[in-house]
């Protein structure tokens, strides 16, 4: 007898090993969405996000959108597993709606970033089997008259920002290029350049983010917030902007 049971408790970290790894190869192919920015400019908030989506080595969307409007005064970008994020914005928009109805008045800005953490944390026991949505929240704040960014971590934490923040798979790259770019009272032309820019740099360091692809004309989502509410930055601009920074980047190489 035993024998026997000694026998059955060596199977056993074998089934868990195989039960995990089939796990793992179950949530492989789920496709991940990469590099967010925002940054503070004079007037609001600038947000913006590549677009690639990658499935490991392989990219599952050359044209994902990683930015969408909140509500009128607020914008939230994703990055982490898409399927979960993308959910997870629908509802979030849903809610804000849902309060500004019934209350007659649209939730603070400090109470939408205190909403999306609790969504964040609900969604832990998925991010510990590796399907983790991290968001990027910012706004404009009409009762303050200014820009303000939140970031979050998988567990839900909020965290409000000074003035950048960047998060991603290539965050690290575009947090660098802000900081070393932001200064304040940027224009919005300035705080633009600096969010492609941002972007831009953090493709030519980390494949899963997407820089412009001038072939197929897909360039990332800007997205401006302020008090004239939520707006994105037309496509032909930002295309014209990349090809200015594309020229500049020439020519200080040919110097």
């Amino acid at each position: 007898m035993g024998l026997l049971r000694q026998g059955g408790n060596e199977h056993a970290p074998v089934a868990a090993s195989a039960a995990a790894a089939a796990a793992a190869a179950a949530l492989a192919p789920a496709p991940h969405a990469t590099t967010v920015v925002a940054l503070r400019y004079a007037d609001g908030v600038i947000m913006a996000g590549d677009r690639r989506a990658t499935m490991g080595n392989i990219i599952a969307h050359r044209a994902m959108e990683k930015v969408f409007a909140a509500d009128r005064y607020s914008a939230v970008a994703i990055a982490g597993s898409a399927g979960m994020a993308v959910e997870m914005v629908r509802l979030f928009q849903v809610q804000l709606e849902h309060y500004e109805k019934v209350e007659g008045t649209t939730l603070s800005l400090e109470g939408k970033a205190n909403q999306l953490a609790q969504m964040v944390r609900q969604n832990l026991p998925l991010a510990m089997q590796g399907l983790v949505v991290v968001p990027l929240f910012a706004g404009y704040d009409t009762g303050r008259g200014i820009g303000r960014i939140f970031s979050y971590d998988a567990t839900g934490g909020r965290y409000e920002e000074a003035d950048f923040q960047a998060t991603g798979s290539g965050g690290r790259d575009a947090r660098s290029t802000i900081k070393l770019g932001w200064r304040e009272g940027l224009s919005r032309d300035e705080a633009v350049d600096l969010a492609i820019k941002s972007l831009y740099e953090a493709a030519d360091e980390d494949s899963a983010t997407g820089g412009p692809d001038l072939v197929r004309g897909i360039y990332p989502l800007v997205a401006v917030v302020d008090a004239e509410e939520y707006r994105l930055v037309p496509e032909d601009e930002i295309a014209e902007r990349f090809g200015a920074l594309v020229a500049q980047i020439q020519a200080e190489r040919a110097r």
